[in-house]
């Protein structure tokens, strides 16, 4: 299946438009329709909402959907029925409906031209959920928001997680434009639920809010009062983190796999979109549902640790392809490995660091953020046209090039093999950037996806 993901991206791509989505849907009978959904848009942390969202309900008795992207191995990651992805006869199949309906579209002059590749999936997750019924789905936007191809649904609720730089050919060139954008999920007389964000963001959500007479919904009550370093056991931060939490009139014990300070908020914003369905009605969702099902959520890849066993090192797997997912690494990695090593990292052990990243991201500012942690840099590409160069990289990097070890490598299995030898037996490899650098050297070692 990952072979017709690879044929499916390099569909051409054209000026996003909702109308040629709706066309598209239309002619397969408006699946979109056909089942309830909440829509989830922001730069950082809608993946880890929905995930742990998606894992409430499916612990509150739910049959639950769940359309996230990008995929870190296998294209039908992307569509999920209660955890478990699509499988390939059933994705083929449905592709070829989409694909043939789409020709004919195309064919007859009611489409310019064929959608574009995520346009196509999303078309195909609806028509999943529209045919196995689920009774919540939860749909992450791809990009953007008013634009994206999932904004056809009437959501119950829109989510926005942590809004900041990126994708600024396509949302704009400061955070306000890129919030405008974002917001544009949101529904007159809706629900939205945010969180406080930068001033610029701030004032296009709450200006949007007002416009459309949406209620807002704040999560802060979901956010604990945290400060102080996280619980460490041997030098290393307690893989779950653990707070005691108010919610529907009860007191829970948040357990979460989800590592790092940042992925606080995202949890404070799937709680609060629990609360609320709860309060529309879906009365299965009660206090010990939105407990386990945090406790369950499976979202691989966001401070993935794998332990050192024998000659191995230990490995972090971290998607930081943006700087405020970087900032976020970096201050994850500060709480989890204390205690001398570089800048106070890595319990005594350098940070080796495996890197590639997509050419259209901001390379430069990710690399100083991150680079300076690690004493030996290997940067390595994707296999894909949008992958920068691991020369592109070096020369990004060229202002903390002077206190970092960096060399090439041609692909990430060299990478990580140049990473073992570098960091030696029980050192500490950290793999990041792209979701396809982390993904492709999750598939190589064998890491739980």
């Amino acid at each position: 299946m990952y072979a017709l993901g690879h044929e499916l991206a390099q569909t051409p791509s054209h000026k996003f438009d909702l109308a040629h989505m709706r066309v598209l849907l239309a002619a397969l009978g408006n699946p979109e329709k056909r089942f309830p959904s909440v829509l989830i848009a922001g730069t950082n942390g809608k993946g880890s909402t929905a995930a742990t969202l998606a894992s409430i309900l499916q612990a509150s008795g739910l049959k639950t959907g769940l359309y996230t992207s990008p995929h870190l191995v296998r294209i039908n990651e992307r569509i999920r029925l209660n955890g478990a992805a699509i499988g390939s006869d059933d994705f083929a199949a449905l592709h070829e409906v989409v694909d043939r309906t789409a020709a004919r579209l195309v064919r007859e002059g009611d489409l310019p031209w064929h959608p574009s590749f995520f346009e196509t999936l999303t078309a195909m997750a609806f028509e999943y959920f529209a045919r196995t019924r689920p009774e919540m789905v939860v749909l992450e936007v791809g990009m953007g928001g008013r634009l994206d191809a999932t904004n056809v649904v009437e959501p119950r609720l829109s989510i926005i997680t942590d809004i900041s730089l990126d994708h600024q050919k396509y949302l704009g060139d400061t955070v306000g434009e890129i919030a405008r954008e974002k917001a544009g999920i949101l529904r007159r007389g809706g629900i939205a639920i945010t969180l406080p964000q930068l001033p610029e963001a701030n004032d296009a959500l709450g200006n949007a809010i007002l416009e459309l007479g949406a209620r807002a919904v704040d999560a802060v009550p979901y956010v604990p009062n945290f400060s102080g370093q996280w619980p460490v056991a041997g030098g290393q931060l307690d893989r779950r983190q653990r707070y005691p939490l108010e919610v529907l009139g009860e007191t829970i014990m948040v357990e979460s796999p989800l590592v790092g300070r940042h992925q606080m908020r995202n949890l404070a914003l799937a709680i609060a979109a629990a609360v609320e369905l709860s309060k529309q009605g879906t009365n299965r969702i009660t206090a010990e549902t939105i407990a386990q099902g945090i406790r369950e959520t499976n979202w691989p890849g966001r401070f993935q640790v794998v332990p050192a066993a024998g000659d191995e090192p230990e490995y972090v797997f971290d998607v930081a392809h943006n700087p405020a997912g970087a900032w976020a690494l970096r201050a994850t990695l500060s709480d989890a490995y204390l205690n001398s090593g570089k800048n106070g990292l890595g319990n005594g052990r350098e940070i080796t660091m495996v890197f590639g990243v997509m050419r259209d991201k901001a390379v430069k500012e990710i690399t100083e953020i991150l680079f300076p942690l690690a004493g030996h840099v290997i940067v390595t590409h994707a296999d894909s046209p949008r992958s920068a160069g691991p020369d592109e990289i070096r020369l990004a990097a060229a202002r903390v090039a002077a206190g970092v070890t960096m060399e090439e490598a041609e692909d990430v299995a060299s990478a990580l093999e140049r990473a073992r030898k570098v960091a030696g037996a029980r050192g500490l490899v950290v793999v990041t950037g792209s979701i396809y650098i982390v993904g492709e050297a999750m598939r190589l070692l064998g890491a739980r996806i």
